[in-house]
């Protein structure tokens, strides 16, 4: 079974069975690029959004009563887990995002019909221009589309696992306070430190970050939807912008506001570059915690093995009984991968001309997907990986006692450049550190016991 449909370009028949149409088709053969398909996150913003307007519109009698209600159950439907099949437009398609909007308004068309109990394809009783998208354009919609769906990947995914990452951080800070350890800088030795004060210190960072990823997420809360075509608003009602930011606030449960200059609103994508800026930052601070600990769990036997990350799979498909530390691994990939999409946004979002920027589908995939995967990375860290790390008591002490920079306690005593020959001495002889002090007569052994105490001087702040 088929049907026929038609556009501004012509005719064209496509099976009867699908709830896309004439426009979706022709993207579906133009943009045969990647395979990716929208986010789910992104088609559920679209949605919310027209969901909103249809609702909006018929309250304000733009378009019938039933027709609006009807448009609204088919976002509803969809957005509860049916037709998600329907959303097939490439991600690398037509600039500004054209067929991605009217891959939504067809779908939300032809199952409003179906609703109105019409069948699919008679558009002049629901029609995906006219109806569905009275009074928008892809050119106010996209832009706010990436901003619901940013704030849905942040609310949903992205914010509960920082809250799991820094929980779980905070539990090993508190197991883990009476572990002194070698502290390193330069990879070199360093005054010691206590194991607990490390993941304490990473705990930290990540509060950090979530408060600067709120801050920079305010800014999403600003719509331009109402700009329609260029901004100017042409073809909504005077009550059309605040009354579905409204709507929108009411259904997403965001405090949502209608931008006071619309045409900046849809033109910059200053937001966008501001939260993925954050989303960076995040990734290479997250970085740098699973580069730590592949470090300190390095062995067993010739690395440092301070620590031990729980094993969740065997590591070699030749050497047998060898563990890696995987999950530290995928999260830094992650990171990478975020970076490289901050740059792409970076480049996408300065390629706008005049009252429009072509680039906003690369910059919705990028950042929304950013959000997701550094959100999804940074749980299974958290989960699979930190809640099971055990601590190397005693070979964390070693380090600790062994390291020449224990000789920084005595330059109060005894002078930089008279300890400096004392840990020369030390390297070169093998012999310890107290040993060469007091063989050099330079301090008494209860004096020398006194300033190197190890647990006194990894104290923070004494």
């Amino acid at each position: 079974m088929t049907r026929t449909e038609r556009d501004s370009m012509g005719e064209m028949s496509l099976p009867d069975d699908v709830y896309y149409g004439i426009q979706t088709v022709r993207a579906i053969d133009n943009f045969k690029i990647s395979g990716l398909k929208p986010l789910p996150t992104f088609v559920d913003a679209c949605l919310l959004i027209k969901k909103a307007t249809a609702l909006v519109n018929a309250e304000l009698g733009c378009i019938p009563v039933g027709m609006g209600m009807a448009i609204a159950a088919a976002a509803d439907e969809i957005l509860d887990g049916a037709l998600r099949d329907q959303f097939v437009v490439d991600v690398y398609q037509a600039g500004a995002g054209t067929s991605h909007h009217m891959n939504i308004n067809e779908v939300l068309a032809n199952r409003a019909l179906e609703i109105l109990g019409d069948v699919k394809g008679n558009y002049q009783n629901v029609n995906p221009n006219d109806h569905v998208n009275y009074g928008q354009s892809t050119n106010d919609v996209i832009p706010t589309a990436i901003r619901i769906g940013a704030l849905l990947a942040l609310h949903h995914v992205l914010f509960p696992a920082l809250a799991n990452l820094n929980e779980q951080l905070r539990i090993k800070a508190i197991a883990f306070a009476g572990i002194v350890k070698s502290g390193r800088t330069h990879l070199q030795d360093a005054v010691p430190v206590r194991l607990g004060d490390e993941f304490q210190a990473y705990a930290q960072i990540i509060s950090d970050h979530v408060r600067r990823i709120h801050q920079a997420a305010s800014d999403l809360k600003t719509l331009g939807l109402g700009g329609s075509a260029s901004g100017t608003g042409l073809n909504t009602h005077p009550q059309y912008c605040d009354r579905v930011a409204e709507k929108l606030s009411e259904i997403t449960g965001f405090e949502l506001t209608s931008a006071s200059n619309l045409m900046a609103a849809m033109q910059s994508m200053a937001p966008f570059v501001n939260v993925s800026g954050a989303i960076r930052n995040l990734a290479q601070d997250t970085c740098k915690i699973a580069n730590d600990l592949r470090l300190m769990d390095s062995g067993p036997k010739t690395g440092l093995r301070e620590i031990m990350l729980p094993p969740v799979q065997p590591g070699s498909s030749i050497m047998p009984g060898k563990y890696n530390p995987v999950i530290a691994e995928m999260t830094n990939m992650v990171c990478y991968q975020v970076i490289g999409y901050d740059t792409a946004i970076a480049f996408a979002a300065q390629a706008g001309q005049l009252e429009l920027n072509v680039m906003m589908p690369l910059i919705a995939y990028d950042l929304i997907h950013s959000i997701e995967i550094l959100g999804q990375a940074i749980d299974t860290l958290a989960t699979k990986c930190i809640r099971g790390i055990t601590a190397v008591e005693d070979r964390c002490l070693a380090y600790a006692e062994g390291s020449l920079s224990l000789v920084t306690a005595l330059n109060t005593h005894i002078g930089y450049l008279n300890a400096a020959d004392v840990a020369k001495e030390s390297l070169a002889t093998g012999k310890s550190l107290r040993q060469v002090v007091l063989d050099k007569g330079l301090m008494t052994e209860e004096k020398l016991a006194e300033v190197l105490n190890l647990e006194q001087m990894s104290r923070p702040n004494g």
